[in-house]
């Protein structure tokens, strides 16, 4: 089942599963728009899979030996961190943001060529060829040939997690293709746009208009862009819910019919610790920093996966009905990096 024609990214409610849901049900019930907005069971598995998560990414961190939680579906699924921002790749690139000069062009650089890719593999042969990436020294061409040797030896250029389409700029390979929107990117006045954008939203306004950049990539973009110094938002402006979001939303609120998914998700950070608190779930924060609207919007994500496992006879938006990545942890995560900007303190204990 899609979102309806007439209204992009809302739910018909009688197409959805689930019964008749009540107040003394054990569910949260909460008001948006005059209207009250019931959860279903699911509900109650968003925020368990929000804690068993960040248990995990706490326990590893300090260098804990597993098992680091007792849910059997966290246990053996790979999912991501209940943050965005802690995740593996997004720490990669906070990192490649803040490893070299702070000037606007050079940023903007090595955040669209790090996430167009999205493959810190890639990013680091490209290091290695050509070293410091600078906008004196990146070329199309040059670039493309270190790409085309990487894949002439059967290694890979991008990351299975989500890819920009290739745009329409001529080229006979996507890589390349990628190369010249960065480039068309980098001389369209981008930099100038973002010095003086109001808001999230007119960021993502900004970036929406690039070929291949649809609503979901340009929403993750504007996200990573927020990390930089190029602008500083809060995350709690603006927010795009994906199709994945969509999903999870509608497993957890089967009656929010018409309502806007981005008002759903914005209730989600608004009311996180009545929610929390209603479960009686014990949740573990980011070093002092809550939910924000990108982290709620992603966990809906992920627990649209989890739901598949734990409440298989809820339907989202799609026909999935497996999870297919397993978990399986690659040593102790490196020290945790966030943008400075946050001022997060994130000591932890050995």
């Amino acid at each position: 089942m899609e979102p309806t024609d007439a209204q992009p990214g809302f739910w018909p409610v009688a197409a959805l599963a689930g019964g008749d849901l009540r107040e003394d049900d054990g569910v949260w019930t909460g008001a948006l728009g005059g209207r009250q907005i019931v959860g279903s069971e699911v509900l109650r598995s968003y925020w368990t899979l929000a804690a068993e998560r960040q248990r995990v990414y706490h326990a590893r961190l300090q260098g804990q030996a597993p098992p680091w939680t007792e849910d059997p579906v966290v246990t053996q699924y790979r999912f991501t961190n209940a943050y965005r921002a802690a995740d593996r790749v997004s720490q990669d690139l906070i990192k490649v943001i803040y490893s070299g000069t702070q000037d606007p062009q050079n940023v903007l650089l090595r955040v669209l060529l790090f996430r167009f890719f999205n493959k810190p593999e890639t990013w680091a042969a490209l290091e290695e060829a050509r070293g410091e990436i600078t906008v004196d020294d990146f070329d199309v061409e040059r670039y493309s040939r270190i790409l085309d040797d990487r894949l002439a030896r059967g290694q890979r250029v991008y990351s299975a997690a989500y890819i920009v389409p290739p745009p329409p700029f001529g080229e006979r390979r996507k890589h390349r293709n990628h190369l010249r929107l960065i480039e068309h990117m980098m001389t369209s006045g981008l930099e100038r746009d973002l010095a003086s954008a109001p808001s999230l939203e007119a960021v993502f306004s900004r970036l929406i208009k690039f070929p291949s950049l649809g609503p979901f990539l340009a929403y993750q973009l504007t996200i990573d862009l927020n990390y930089s110094t190029l602008i500083d938002f809060d995350e709690d402006d603006f927010v795009v819910a994906g199709p994945g979001a969509l999903s999870g939303l509608a497993k957890c609120f089967p009656n929010a019919d018409r309502i806007d998914p981005a008002d759903l998700i914005r209730m989600m950070v608004e009311t996180q610790d009545e929610q929390l608190d209603f479960y009686g779930i014990d949740f573990v924060d980011l070093f002092g920093r809550p939910l924000k609207l990108i982290d709620c919007q992603n966990l809906f994500c992920e627990t649209d996966k989890y739901a598949r496992v734990m409440h298989p006879e809820q339907r989202g938006l799609g026909n999935r009905t497996r999870i297919k990545q397993q978990f399986s942890p690659n040593g102790r995560p490196a020290a945790p990096f966030f943008p400075p900007k946050w001022g997060l303190a994130t000591v932890t204990t050995a």
